[in-house]
């Protein structure tokens, strides 16, 4: 070897230990800025609010990001220059336009709360999609042994048949609990009722409401069942994409054909909304000790479809009701480009999910085979393999001149 191939060598190995042993000194980033304080939500106080509520666990940074950075607050997300928004009961809240996805605003949209019976529409929007409606089951009496018979309740008796069309009338206009375990039951194939609470959990991840876990089909409460204002508005807007959805939401009244020694009887919409506010289109209330008062509605005006979701309210001064008024009409007054974020879809996460991948030098669509480097490594990398072909490109004609 001669005394210039020595020189090459040594330039390459010098090379390669400064690419790939890291620097001594931490790479230091600049200093942010201390995060101002949440701005209050404008709320009342009400003399029935318990003394005791739900603690509910903490949520992470990431998930109080989805739908815009604007949503990771306890307090109030409101677009500037927005009329004053109404002070109400409930402890988190949001509207947002059901088809542009804005959130027009909310109080601790991404905060965990008790459902109560709004969690019904997470039941929809999981197996409405997969039961056939004109289906016949019969209830069982497992069906209805730990529903309490004060509790909201379709009417469905052991050992009659209905068709699923039925059950989802009894769920949807009565809440109906013995509704909901039956839907279950059914939609969880070998598992059973179990099975269709899993389902729900998985739709739920699938929506991106990480706020949510079901315990109960119902919404009765459960261990370690919360959902959030946001979550809700995901779950109504998919559930509300469905014309069967649609209709059954917005009947007045559903006839339940007679049963072998058992009449015929009818049950009704208890969305009071529904004749009362103009351009109401749908509504699901909830109430349990844990959770209070929840709501979930849309309405329409001007061509123009908004819900709003609300949780943890009381009956006084306004009611649930009230306070969805109130929260509808304000949503109504701001122009359709005021937003302080937006519901998130499952196919548009997915594919800016899969260019981050990309960017970052993997495949998209997974994470097994081989693995890719950092855009640093990359280009040190780089640099090595240019510092190689040099030091062999001079080499070489080095010994060219001196043969």
């Amino acid at each position: 070897m001669t005394v210039r191939d020595v020189s090459s060598s040594r330039l390459v190995a010098m090379a390669l230990s400064a690419a790939l042993v890291p620097s001594a000194g931490p790479v230091v980033a600049p200093a942010r800025a201390a995060a101002a304080p949440p701005q209050p939500c404008p709320t009342v106080e009400s003399p029935a609010r318990p003394p005791a509520t739900p603690s509910p666990p903490p949520v992470s940074p990431t998930d109080g990001t989805v739908g815009g950075e604007a949503l990771a607050t306890p307090g109030l997300a409101a677009p500037a220059g927005a009329p004053k928004v109404p002070a109400v009961t409930a402890t988190s809240w949001l509207v947002a336009d059901l088809d542009s996805g804005l959130v027009l605003g909310g109080c601790g949209p991404h905060e965990h709360r008790t459902p109560a019976s709004v969690q019904k529409l997470l039941l929809a929007a999981t197996l409405m999609p997969r039961l056939d409606p004109t289906q016949v089951v019969e209830v069982k009496r497992d069906d209805l042994q730990d529903l309490d018979p004060e509790s909201s309740l379709m009417g469905v008796v052991p050992g009659c048949r209905y068709t699923v069309e039925d059950l989802w009338f009894g769920l949807l206009l009565e809440s109906g609990n013995d509704a909901a375990n039956v839907l279950a039951r059914l939609g969880g194939g070998a598992a059973g009722r179990a099975g269709g609470v899993q389902a729900m959990n998985d739709e739920a991840r699938r929506l991106h409401a990480n706020q949510t876990h079901a315990a109960t089909p119902s919404g009765l409460d459960g261990p370690g069942q919360y959902t959030s204002a946001y979550d809700l508005a995901l779950i109504t807007r998919t559930a509300f994409a469905r014309e069967d959805f649609r209709r059954y939401m917005a009947a007045r009244v559903a006839q339940i054909p007679a049963q072998p020694g058992r009449p015929a009887f009818a049950i009704t919409n208890d969305n009071a909304m529904m004749g009362s506010y103009p351009g109401m289109l749908a509504g699901k209330t909830g109430f349990t000790d844990l959770a209070r008062q929840t709501y979930v509605g849309v309405a329409e005006r001007d061509g123009r479809r908004l819900v709003v979701t609300l949780l943890g309210a009381e009956t006084a001064p306004l009611g649930s009701l009230g306070e969805a008024t109130a929260l509808l009409n304000w949503g109504f007054t701001l122009s359709p480009d005021q937003s302080v974020g937006h519901l998130v879809t499952p196919e548009v996460e997915k594919k800016k999910d899969d260019q981050v991948v990309i960017a970052a030098g993997g495949k998209a669509g997974g994470s097994g085979g081989s693995s890719s480097l950092s855009v640093p490594a990359a280009l040190a990398l780089g640099a090595v393999l240019l510092v190689v072909v040099l030091g062999v490109f001079v080499g070489r004609r080095w010994r060219a001149r001196h043969r």
